[in-house]
């Protein structure tokens, strides 16, 4: 039977701030047009930090029964170590989809917007699928598009349209940025596992483009939120807080681009994480304490022509 430290590490504490960081941003876009609306951003982050929890049981449940974690480099699994029965992990992965669905009933009630009802069901869907089902996408290399657009798109600008009623180029840049810096992260967990993948037929899109060109696609998203801050800060300067993620970004691109493997890439993760994490926290704090009036002025956007979600 698994501890309760064994239980948290398999909720895996480190990729959290996947979900924070878009919240974050979301709600900077938002404080920026003079909406805060707290008890919505906090249910936002309900939702995010539940849904990150389920997909990563739903992960160790999936990927256990297939016996793809028999031979891991990267943090215990409770199925693929035999700590915990696999109905146990699977209903701790619903339970946490379930609490991500209270959480954003209630958000939808408060907008107001039913219709965020099917992005919020495509989102578990997405959340399930990723290593579960018969056909999982996670494993024929469509895992860092899918971050990209619910981690990034979906998360920030549904965070921004939830809180403030409306999305905005800035949060398109935000959103763009966030989803490019989650993507590396998954980037930079695939990369370590690629040999342990590839003898599984887990098709990532690592396994796929090969160690090289994996290192090379890592570099290019974790330049994309630093090329974001550099345009943000052509009308907003205090967007260039948001270098403080380079604390963490560059050593995690020196580990990469260096040839770093296996256990070594572990680092990486925490440190892509966290430039994330600082960047889209500063991003946030800037946003909201130089609102300007270029982006106020544009009226809300119809419901039914916004695609955004609520985590």
């Amino acid at each position: 039977m698994a501890s309760v430290e064994q239980w948290v590490e398999g909720a895996r504490p480190r990729t959290l701030p996947n979900s924070i960081a878009p919240v974050l941003a979301g709600w900077g876009a938002a404080a920026a047009l003079g909406a805060s609306h707290w008890v919505r951003a906090l249910l936002a982050l309900v939702v995010a930090l539940a849904l990150q929890i389920g997909v990563n049981y739903a992960n160790d449940y999936s990927d256990g029964i297939r016996g793809t974690d028999a031979v891991r480099v990267g943090p215990m699994r409770l199925v693929g170590s035999g700590v915990a029965a696999p109905s146990a992990v699977r209903t701790a992965a619903l339970g946490s989809f379930a609490v991500a669905g209270v959480a954003g009933l209630t958000l939808i009630a408060l907008a107001g917007q039913w219709w965020l009802l099917a992005v919020g069901a495509a989102c578990l869907a997405a959340a399930w699928y990723y290593t579960g089902g018969t056909r999982p996408y996670g494993y024929a290399g469509l895992g860092e598009l899918a971050v990209f657009v619910f981690f990034g798109l979906v998360a920030v600008l549904g965070t921004q349209y939830v809180v403030s009623g409306r999305i905005t180029p800035t949060g398109g840049f935000a959103a763009v940025a966030v989803g490019a810096m989650s993507a590396a992260v998954l980037v930079a967990n695939n990369l370590r596992d690629i040999p342990t993948d590839a003898a599984t037929a887990k098709r990532t899109l690592a396994v796929r483009l090969g160690d090289r060109r994996t290192r090379m696609l890592y570099t290019a998203l974790v330049a994309v939120p630093f090329a974001v801050t550099l345009g943000l800060a052509i009308s907003r300067w205090t967007a260039l807080a948001a270098l403080l993620a380079l604390v963490f970004a560059v050593p995690a691109l020196r580990r990469v681009r260096g040839g770093a493997n296996g256990p070594e890439l572990i680092r990486v993760l925490r440190d892509t994480g966290l430039a994330l994490l600082v960047w889209a926290a500063a991003t946030a704090a800037a946003l909201a304490f130089s609102a300007t009036s270029d982006i106020e002025a544009h009226p809300p956007l119809p419901a039914l022509v916004t695609v955004e979600l609520l985590t």
